[in-house]
């Protein structure tokens, strides 16, 4: 248990490191003593511009991001008890991608509080069709993927509308679908932060109920929890992280299927040690990936969902082996 509980403060020295990391790279190389200087007042004022108006809100961002999608993926795959749901991988991300595809185009003066809000709306939409259809007990992992991508599908045709009847916007909205931290500023940490800082604790107060319900609905029952409420509370949870990180970031792919998946290995399966664990992978992951897509061929960039894509798509081939492998042994 001690060695478990390293794994945090460990993750944490991780993410700082690629932090600086991370904020010195792109077209303009800043070394990591002068990133640290910057950050501290002492460095030169073009350091300290670049850093404070550019790379430190880009990078904090991809932190909030990357935990928020983590954590919406520690929830349903504690919910489902599916180890194939992720936010991206059952549809729910393409359905906040196309409400906020629609505020984009058909209302490009909104607010930037309304894309979160619209975002919200899509993936609750998305989880509410996937839920209705998993209160079915006998349904399999690999089903649920199925119908899941199926729904991801009709959502990507619909973003594809709009981007065929808007042609103008059309390289914004490539860029936002591929999922890219490239142009955010604080005005992106401001609008995702207030759900972070509601749901996050919420989650981790939920967390031992998520272990109850691992055991099944008739034990949780039986245990006192109400099961179908405590289902819908979760959803609401998963969804606002997953609606509010895909808002300002795009649709980027597989931080929440791949970070719950790691940090299980780490940590096991109790969800009060797990999901700030995963929560600090998936803020690393996105951190790293961002990172490699600036410094790959400086000044041009990889969107990070593009890189996340190349890493969590052979695993995710994985566990769809590994779980047909399961449903045939």
């Amino acid at each position: 248990m001690m060695r478990r509980r390293m794994i945090v403060p460990l993750l944490l020295v991780l993410l700082v490191i690629a932090a600086i990391i991370g904020i010195g790279t792109g077209a303009v190389f800043i070394s990591p003593r002068e990133v640290v200087e910057a950050l501290l007042g002492t460095g030169t004022k073009n350091q300290m511009f670049i850093i404070g108006q550019y790379r430190l809100p880009r990078v904090v961002l991809g932190i909030l991001a990357g935990a928020g999608l983590a954590v919406s993926g520690v929830i349903l795959q504690g919910m489902i008890r599916n180890p194939l749901a992720s936010p991206d991988v059952i549809g729910i991300t393409k359905g906040a991608g196309l409400a906020a595809a629609i505020v984009i185009f058909l209302f490009p003066k909104s607010p930037a509080v309304l894309l979160p809000l619209a975002a919200f709306g899509g993936a609750a939409v998305v989880a509410l069709v996937l839920y209705l259809y998993t209160r079915r007990r006998s349904v399999q992992p690999s089903t649920l993927a199925l119908v899941g991508i199926a729904i991801g599908v009709i959502c990507q045709a619909g973003i594809q509308y709009f981007m065929v009847k808007n042609p103008g916007d059309v390289n914004s909205a490539l860029l936002w679908m591929a999922g890219s931290l490239w142009g955010r500023g604080w005005e992106h940490v401001l609008a995702v932060l207030p759900w972070l800082l509601v749901f996050m604790p919420l989650t981790l107060l939920l967390s031992r109920k998520l272990d109850v319900l691992s055991l099944g609905d008739d034990v949780a029952e039986g245990l006192g929890e109400r099961v179908d409420r405590l289902r819908v509370l979760l959803l609401i949870t998963s969804v606002a992280l997953a609606g509010a990180c895909v808002a300002v970031v795009g649709s980027i792919g597989f931080v929440g299927l791949l970070s719950p998946h790691i940090a299980r290995r780490l940590v096991g399966g109790q969800h009060t040690l797990l999901t700030p664990v995963a929560a600090l992978i998936g803020a690393l992951l996105l951190v790293v990936a961002d990172s490699i897509g600036r410094g790959i061929l400086p000044p041009m960039e990889v969107p990070v969902g593009i890189m996340t894509a190349i890493i969590g798509a052979p695993y995710f081939l994985f566990l769809i082996a590994r779980e047909r492998k399961n449903s045939f042994s």
